[in-house]
């Protein structure tokens, strides 16, 4: 499992050299993201994807959610009425999920990250989030190594349950 940190950076400087330092650190590109409203993050430093800065996967879960139940319920009302087999729920129920997370997807595209909101301001006003996702083990370690070379730097936050992704 991997954890999710969340840290602030004055200027694309000291974002470089964090961004250095986490290599250095044997933490892979892959896993270090830049974001920023104000300040366009240069072409040598990871930017944040669509899908860190859009609310799709968030989207996609809640739909799946109502679509599932959905399907569930109108596969239990077609067995009632038109007869059908059992196996109408769980088709019904399938096609209720996968619908349900297109459609939610789809609209949350257009929407910025829902765990992002209280990153905005700071981002506004010039700042540059630097997303990290750490393995739970060296947490203590990177954090450790980022306070002692960047007293500049200002922790922005932590997530503990960050599925580990390619």
């Amino acid at each position: 499992m991997r954890h999710r940190l969340y840290y602030f950076l004055p200027d694309i400087h000291s974002a470089r050299r964090a961004f250095d330092n986490m290599l250095l650190s044997r933490v892979e590109q892959r896993h270090i993201r830049f974001l920023s409203s104000a300040t366009p993050i240069p072409p040598d430093l990871p930017e944040a994807g669509f899908l860190l800065r859009t609310d799709v996967l968030h989207g996609a879960a809640n739909g799946m959610i109502a679509g599932g139940i959905l399907g569930m319920v109108l596969g239990a009302i077609l067995i009632g009425y038109a007869e059908l087999g059992e196996a109408t729920i769980l088709l019904t129920t399938l096609m209720g999920l996968l619908f349900g997370a297109w459609a939610s997807s789809m609209a949350a595209a257009a929407l910025p990250n829902s765990r992002l909101k209280e990153f905005m301001p700071e981002m506004e006003r010039g700042k540059i989030l630097m997303v990290t996702d750490i393995p739970a083990h060296r947490v203590g370690e990177i954090e450790k190594m980022l306070r002692e070379r960047h007293p500049e730097l200002r922790f922005g936050g932590e997530e503990s349950h960050v599925p580990v992704f390619p």
